[in-house]
């Protein structure tokens, strides 16, 4: 039976949904059968819509950057003129995305998996940052464009590590103190108010 053209894309999008939470939540090591077994597809019937796990693997990382980039957006929309940048943090640092590592930002949750990966997923690691670097700069201090640009990556990369160092430890007190800790320095560090 033939399907039409719409239904393998919707098939694909499935596959790439699930598979982006998946490996936030579980890292590189999903494999491939138990991922189509959920979706209650083949696993043959991945090679119709992949090349490979690393094809899908960077398209599923992709996907994740697209989700984080919409919260980010939201938070901004929907704070104060001036207090964009510390939605950001707040949102970012707080208790509910650090629950949630299947829907949340793919830096915390898969970059030291990203760098072990081919070029061709790194690239879309690379994509990504370019892509979010300039729509969090305008609201960054700094002097020189480059400065704020640069701030970014900074509160970023130490944004990533505080929520992935606080979805590491078994102690639910620690993990406050780290996501209180980390956002308390962000805001100090990068808000005026």
């Amino acid at each position: 039976m033939r399907y039409p053209a719409e239904h393998k894309e919707e098939i694909r999008e499935r596959i790439v949904h699930v598979a982006s939470r998946r490996f936030r939540r579980s890292g590189s090591g999903v494999g491939i059968a138990a991922l189509m077994k959920a979706l209650k597809l083949t696993h043959g019937g991945f090679y119709r819509h992949f090349k490979s796990k690393d094809d899908l693997f960077a398209e599923a990382l992709g996907k994740a950057f697209e989700e984080s980039r919409a919260r980010m957006r939201k938070a901004i929309e929907g704070a104060a003129p001036g207090q964009e940048l510390r939605a950001v943090i707040d949102l970012y640092l707080g208790q509910e995305h650090c629950s949630d590592p299947a829907g949340g930002c793919p830096i915390a949750a898969l970059v030291s998996e990203v760098s072990r990966q081919p070029r061709a997923v790194r690239m879309v690691m690379d994509r990504a940052l370019l892509q979010s670097v300039p729509a969090l700069a305008r609201y960054m201090p700094g002097a020189t464009d480059a400065e704020r640009r640069g701030n970014v990556v900074a509160l970023m990369s130490g944004m990533a590590g505080s929520l992935a160092m606080a979805r590491a430890v078994s102690d639910e007190g620690l993990r406050r103190t780290i996501l209180r800790s980390a956002r308390k320095m962000f805001l100090e560090a990068f808000c005026s108010d």
